[in-house]
């Protein structure tokens, strides 16, 4: 049993450092990467791991971090003292490259020089790098997604060859008008995922990219009164790519009844049978990560009779 079962807050952290709580202070893409940068990105100028959706922990590794894109890529840091701009980023350039012995003030120096080094080597590798001509919607997971694309474009100047990015998209705690607020949640995931596999088959790399999710649970299968559902447990969840087996549910459907067998209590919050540690060493088997590593990246995987559902080519 996950602890703190449905506390939005603990699940998200188990989803994303599947260490059977939430205490854990890396995620398992970030241990993918610290356990394959060196052999895979040997002369990266960026870290494997880009997060589009600010700091989270599915992207922290034990000793290190992603790096952190906005959705209209790189810029020069904001300034509104006129002349005194350009001192002024020197100044604080230089003020971050002082020893000062303090260990807090050291490692947030180390944040800041490295988010400048970062933002210099992305926009010089979009320089003069054409548009997409793929035509995203207008959402923020969109948004996101479209950036992911430019960045897998630009992965050569990158002197990148394998990626791990991470987007996000909220307000699914549906507690109300669950109906009509999913049906537009869900068309936004759905054009957004829509436009960014048409995009990776502009680059031409469609069977080398998947996309999946990830969440903290489902919600009940009995509704409320006021039209919307309570924080569940077991989930589906979509995995989209050229390398992917698709077509097919994987896993058991449950039995869709009120105090049946797969209901944990009696209001439809099903029993899962298939453990997100599974479906994320499926994922890290296919990204790279050799089955005699997997305990490195998802410590308790031991404790489930397969580590690969079978799910990608």
């Amino acid at each position: 049993m996950p602890s703190n079962l449905f506390s939005h807050p603990d699940q998200q952290s188990e989803w994303q450092n599947q260490v059977q709580d939430a205490s854990g202070t890396s995620g398992w893409a970030g241990r993918i990467a610290e356990l394959l940068q060196s052999q895979l990105n040997p002369g990266a100028l960026v870290p494997m791991i880009a997060s589009l959706d600010g700091d989270t922990l599915f992207c922290n590794g034990a000793d290190s971090a992603p790096v952190s894109v906005g959705t209209s890529g790189p810029s020069k840091a904001s300034c509104s003292d006129g002349s005194y701009c350009s001192s002024r980023q020197q100044a604080a350039q230089q003020l971050s490259s002082l020893s000062s012995g303090v260990t807090i003030v050291q490692a947030d120096n180390s944040i800041t020089n490295n988010a400048n080094t970062y933002n210099t080597v992305l926009a010089n590798a979009f320089q003069g790098v054409a548009a997409l001509k793929t035509v995203f919607p207008s959402s923020p997971i969109a948004n996101q997604l479209k950036e992911v694309a430019n960045l897998i474009k630009v992965q050569g100047a990158l002197q990148v060859t394998r990626q791990i990015f991470f987007v996000g998209a909220g307000n699914f705690d549906t507690h109300a008008s669950q109906v009509s607020d999913q049906a537009t949640l869900l068309q936004e995931v759905s054009g957004a995922l829509g436009a960014f596999y048409q995009a990776l088959g502009e680059l031409g790399c469609a069977d080398q990219v998947t996309a999946f999710t990830c969440s903290d649970f489902a919600r009940t299968f009995q509704p409320k009164s006021t039209a919307g559902s309570d924080h569940a447990w077991g989930s589906h969840h979509i995995v989209l790519g050229g390398a992917v087996k698709g077509g097919s549910i994987y896993g058991t459907f449950p039995t869709l009844e009120l105090g049946g067998p797969n209901d944990v209590g009696t209001n439809g919050r099903w029993i899962p049978t298939t453990a997100a540690a599974q479906y994320a060493a499926t994922l890290a088997q296919w990204f790279g990560v050799p089955a005699s590593d997997l305990s490195t990246v998802l410590p308790y995987i031991a404790n489930f009779s397969t580590n690969n559902l079978g799910f990608l080519d």
